[in-house]
């Protein structure tokens, strides 16, 4: 049995072992429950989009510069998300861990994802709608909604391809993020986990469906020439990429490596 007290961060397999319980306690979550932590965790991670819009508005900071600053700013919402206490899609792909150990059923599962993923755009498009009221885009001579603007814009300009496969590299980032907090015992611990791969793949430029139901409505409030259409052409192929990341490239990995054999019957 895992030691329950003590400083050392938790093994891999350790984490193996605790991402199943976890997965089996959310999987059960009431409806109102889940809805509530769902809708925060989209506000959360709208909060670091917002931050990392406020970076990418400076003209002054070099390419590399602003990136990895934008990237250090949009992990306070994961933080959030894991030290505050909320239910993201993304992170909830790991549910796939527990459902191949027979822990949770496919029902559950999807149930999990679907009440997550809509209270999720929720979350992040009130956020959006408040963000706007606030004139936050004016700030800098109006070079945040500017900024704000063409993040959308971009990103509906995207090709299915391109939209899904970074959709697939940033998830896999985000699970292995969700992954090593849990290793942690304490707030600092879970934050350090979560910093370095969140600011990797915002810098890069890989696609987060969460936070694109944060940029698309944001924009299109401040004037964009978009579209549900448009946001929906990207969300598609983006949440199909971070499904693939999160479920096959991080817990369908690590199920073969620690869990395998170890299959039991749903209760």
């Amino acid at each position: 049995m895992a030691e329950v007290f003590g400083l050392d961060a938790y093994s891999p397999k350790e984490i193996a072992e605790r991402v199943n319980e976890f997965c089996v306690i959310k999987a059960r979550l009431p409806l109102l429950t889940l809805s509530l932590l769902g809708i925060l965790a989209g506000a959360f991670i709208g909060l670091g989009a917002l931050v990392y819009t406020l970076v990418l508005s400076d003209p002054t900071l070099g390419f590399a510069a602003s990136r990895l600053l934008g990237g250090l700013g949009f992990s306070l919402g994961l933080i959030l998300v894991t030290v505050a206490g909320a239910e993201l899609f993304t992170g909830n792909n790991l549910l796939a861990m527990a459902w191949a150990s027979g822990r949770v059923s496919t029902g559950q599962v999807l149930r999990n994802w679907l009440v997550v993923s809509l209270a999720n755009f929720v979350g992040a498009a009130g956020l959006a709608l408040l963000v706007f009221l606030s004139g936050h885009g004016a700030l800098n001579g109006g070079a945040v909604a500017e900024t704000a603007i063409r993040i959308a814009t971009n990103k509906a300009a995207l090709p299915w391809s391109e939209a899904f496969f970074r959709g697939v590299l940033c998830n896999m980032l985000v699970c292995m993020a969700v992954w090593m907090a849990l290793a942690g015992r304490s707030v600092t611990d879970k934050v350090l986990a979560i910093v370095f791969p969140i600011s990797a793949f915002v810098a890069a430029g890989f696609e987060h469906s969460i936070a694109n139901m944060y940029f698309f409505p944001l924009a299109m409030a401040l004037g964009a020439p978009l579209s549900c259409a448009d946001l929906l052409r990207n969300l598609v192929p983006v949440v199909l990429g971070n499904l693939a990341g999160g479920t096959l490239l991080v817990a369908g990995v690590y199920w073969v490596i620690y869990l395998r054999g170890t299959r039991h019957p749903v209760p």
